[in-house]
């Protein structure tokens, strides 16, 4: 249960920072500006300067830095996986060895850059949802999706659903949470044994976890029908988004220094 608090994806910390107040699209394009980085860069020199980014994001934003960090914790099984298969998958200059398992230097540093890049990507896409309500995140994420609507994308009904699947993640955790509460009242153990046990025990809370995302999506849909939602169609919006000369500044500042680190690292 310790791990399903520490997952933050879909959170929002309300706040009035200076990136609280960005256009969603400012802070959308810079987050796509800074996965593309962490792809282009190719030297443990770039992804420092990239974490320092997200450590000034996350001091601007003035978001627990513990709270962020938290974030990594239900991901450690897949970086140490990660990191472990490229330190002994990958050939090279053989620096320790016991059988046929050997530790190679262009393994460590593989899978040292491919587990910062991992860790990287999480905190940078964390800050984007962590500062944005879904309702300016879907607003935002449609306003880019618009210029592909005469070539039959459906914008706003993709805002929607990606939008609602983070929103719910949250809601979906607090259920399993309950969940797990309610069994192991009953008797249940979900917290000894190997890996392979735990998960094995887990198993019994996926129908009621189903049953119960079936009914809170059944309830939404009928929730939005009642208040006569019939899609994108002749929609207006109560508040427009409005692209400040400040969400210019940003958004180019980004991708100068994105421009400037992918051709020096």
């Amino acid at each position: 249960m310790a791990m399903l608090r520490n997952i933050t994806i879909g959170q929002y910390i309300p706040g009035n920072s200076p990136v609280h107040r960005l256009d969603p699209r400012t802070k959308i394009l810079s987050t796509m500006a800074l996965i593309a980085l962490l792809f282009l860069v190719q030297s443990f020199a770039g992804y420092g300067f990239a974490a320092l980014f997200i450590a000034a994001a996350v001091y601007i934003s003035k978001l627990p830095p513990r709270y962020v960090i938290r974030g990594l914790k239900p991901l450690l099984i897949i970086i140490v996986l990660t990191l472990s298969l490229h330190i002994f998958m990958t050939e090279g200059r053989v620096l320790w060895q016991w059988g046929f398992i050997a530790i190679t230097e262009e393994g460590l540093v593989r899978g040292g850059m491919m587990g910062t890049r991992l860790i990287l990507l999480v905190l940078g896409t964390s800050i984007l949802t962590l500062t944005t309500s879904p309702i300016h995140l879907t607003d935002g994420i449609e306003s880019l999706l618009k210029p592909g609507k005469p070539i039959g994308i459906p914008a706003h009904e993709l805002a929607m659903m990606m939008t609602i699947a983070l929103r719910f993640i949250p809601t979906l955790l607090e259920e399993t949470e309950k969940i797990m509460k309610a069994q192991m009242a009953r008797g249940a153990d979900f917290e000894s044994g190997n890996l392979l046990q735990r998960a094995k025990n887990l198993i019994p809370l996926l129908v009621p976890l189903f049953i119960n995302a079936f009914r809170r999506a059944d309830d939404l849909a009928i929730a939005m029908e009642a208040r006569g939602y019939r899609g994108g169609e002749g929609r207006t919006k109560f508040r427009e988004l409005s692209f400040t000369s400040f969400d210019g500044v940003c958004l180019a500042g980004v991708l100068i220094f994105v421009v400037v680190i992918s051709f020096l690292f």
